[in-house]
């Protein structure tokens, strides 16, 4: 199959004479293609996030790498997992070709980097508990396929995420995304279908990775880093809401907890102490909803 993201999208040939209005209503009608293209990715979706559940457990890092809007989204989705779901600084890492300068400036050039970024993983002691997101709209960009031949050299796991058909990088991963979004209303402008689309592939991995390790309750946010007055009264009010205790009571508890949500959690459905939570706790490897239901099931 030819590059899909470097043809010409007929839609788009008199962009260049039409008023405003009439360039958003075409840019919004080419995303309506995007929905579907993911829609068919997300068996491919669904097996990359079991794979990177599965390295994790074993202690392996999660690199996302790719040159230019790629690698920016890959660093964008990285660093929030920090406050969100307290990952530990170095356990998801979003590498972007020409490095931190890449992020600010436009250093495209390094795409090219094949070496580069082998060592860059070196430097990380890339090892094959690891698991390496190789990200590119063509799915041939050498930073990222370079990436994805290391991990694999070494015996660790590899997922690539494009949006062209039959990519290089599909056919070296354990894993190939492909989230086909056609031509660009632009052409080549990759930042946008095909950048939407990545963005949206990247926030299913890492948030249904971190839901199926346990990281969410319900649907709530227990493992954030409360790392400010909004994020501590935020904590409160989960509290509040799962356990139906009132504001005194999840202050309280959060006080006596060291602001330790999951173990409030559990200690206000369960009636125990903060002893029984942090047990429970360290046993399912701090997945809360196991650790509820363990203990139920041993008392």
């Amino acid at each position: 199959m030819g590059n899909t993201t470097e043809s010409v999208n007929k839609n788009s040939l008199n962009i260049d004479e039409l008023s405003s209005i009439d360039i958003v209503n075409l840019m919004l009608e080419e995303d309506q293609a995007i929905h579907q293209a993911v829609k068919h990715a997300l068996p491919s979706v669904a097996k990359a996030v079991d794979l990177i559940v599965k390295q994790w457990e074993k202690g392996g890092r999660v690199f996302v790498a790719g040159a230019g809007t790629s690698g920016r989204l890959g660093v964008l989705d990285a660093v929030e997992l920090g406050p969100t779901f307290s990952v530990e600084e170095g356990r998801w890492i979003g590498m972007v070709a020409g490095g931190k300068e890449a992020m600010w400036s436009p250093l495209e050039q390094h795409e090219d980097d094949e070496l580069v970024v082998i060592d860059e993983l070196k430097s990380y002691s890339f090892n094959e508990n690891d698991i390496v997101i190789g990200v590119s709209a063509s799915g041939s960009t050498p930073y990222s396929v370079s990436a994805i031949k290391y991990a694999k050299a070494l015996g660790a796991k590899a997922i690539s995420l494009s949006c062209n058909h039959n990519t290089i990088s599909s056919k070296l991963s354990d894993c190939g995304i492909e989230v086909v979004v056609g031509p660009e209303v632009i052409k080549g402008s990759t930042r946008l279908k095909a950048g939407t689309a990545q963005k949206m592939v990247l926030n299913m991995l890492s948030t249904g990775a971190m839901v199926k390790l346990g990281k969410v309750y319900q649907n709530q946010m227990v493992d954030m880093q409360l790392i400010n007055k909004k994020l501590v009264k935020r904590a409160e009010h989960i509290l509040m809401e799962l356990t139906d205790i009132s504001e005194t009571e999840a202050k309280q508890l959060m006080a006596e907890s060291n602001h330790d949500l999951k173990a409030s959690i559990f200690v206000s459905i369960t009636h125990t102490n903060l002893d029984q939570a942090r047990h429970f706790l360290k046993k399912q490897n701090g997945h809360l909803k196991k650790a509820i239901k363990d203990y139920f099931e041993s008392n």
